[in-house]
């Protein structure tokens, strides 16, 4: 079974976590009197890259901006399909000069990239997955959002409503197993109990064959994984939805980034992923 799943060279950008802090609460995660071991955060943060690395991704960074504590979380930053890029519009005024941080990396890689108008945080609630783009909202990516990505890209873009403050963006709820590229069927992993229940449904619906994690290994940052087709670099705290992983032929690569769960992220959060 596990020789059944490939794996598929990926292309990332990611940020040095210098700077990071928690300087401010716009999460649960988060609480103003929360000290950050700045040293092992790095560590932890160049073990993932480590990781990228040896499984065949490639990995680019952007220069970390002084007084930008959560600059690390790359995936807000952007949505890159077919390379084009729709960037970001962040909802906490602390975050919204990282948008102008990232656009300019693109702009300068010779990306052109759109602006949006309303709030949207990339790859925090935006999720290509076979045709459609999963679209989360409830606590921060607009639904004015959804239909700005809509007509950008021409992908059908799939709004799905968030209901648990804890998992604020949809990508601590939800990840991509298979991006059905390569006739692959896609398929997903996430937590029901984070979205609506018409949302619940729609998910149920489109992805029948999909991994069910608990809310257990969801509060361990288990969903805030990524998945080359075969490798999963995962939270090690998510030990029942690696299991499970390794059961559908996934291989789980545990990368410990707990220094970064203070702030309400994770091993996605860090990973905005260029697709071209």
């Amino acid at each position: 079974m596990p020789n059944s799943r490939v794996s598929r060279p990926k292309h990332f950008l990611v940020c040095e976590p210098r700077h990071f802090a928690v300087q401010y609460a716009i999460n649960p995660w988060m609480h103003e009197d929360t000290q950050v071991d700045v040293d092992l955060a790095r560590g932890q943060w160049a073990e993932l890259i480590r990781a990228y690395r040896a499984h065949g991704h490639t990995v680019d960074s952007v220069e970390p901006v002084a007084g930008l504590p959560d600059m690390v979380f790359a995936a807000n930053s952007a949505l890159v399909v077919e390379g084009r890029v729709f960037g970001s519009l962040f909802h906490a005024p602390q975050r919204r000069p990282e948008s102008t941080a990232y656009e300019t990396w693109f702009k300068n890689a010779g990306f052109d990239v759109q602006h949006p108008e309303s709030v949207c945080e990339g790859e925090g609630d935006l999720v290509p997955v076979g045709p459609y783009i999963l679209a989360g909202t409830g606590f921060r990516t607009t639904r004015d959002a959804h239909r700005e990505v809509q007509e950008f890209f021409g992908i059908p873009t799939i709004g799905l409503q968030l209901v648990d403050p804890y998992f604020y963006h949809m990508d601590t709820a939800l990840f991509v197993l298979d991006d059905g590229g390569d006739g692959l069927e896609a398929n997903i992993a996430y937590y029901p109990e984070a979205f609506s229940p018409g949302s619940r449904e729609v998910l149920g619906r489109l992805f029948p064959e999909a991994v069910i994690a608990t809310r257990e290994d969801a509060m361990a940052f288990g969903l805030n994984s990524v998945s080359d087709g075969r490798h999963v670099f995962i939270s090690p705290r998510a030990e029942a939805l690696a299991d499970q992983l390794t059961r559908h032929g996934y291989v789980p690569v545990p990368v410990d980034l707990s220094e970064f769960h203070k702030a309400g992220g994770g091993i996605k959060c860090c990973t905005q992923e260029i697709r071209s």
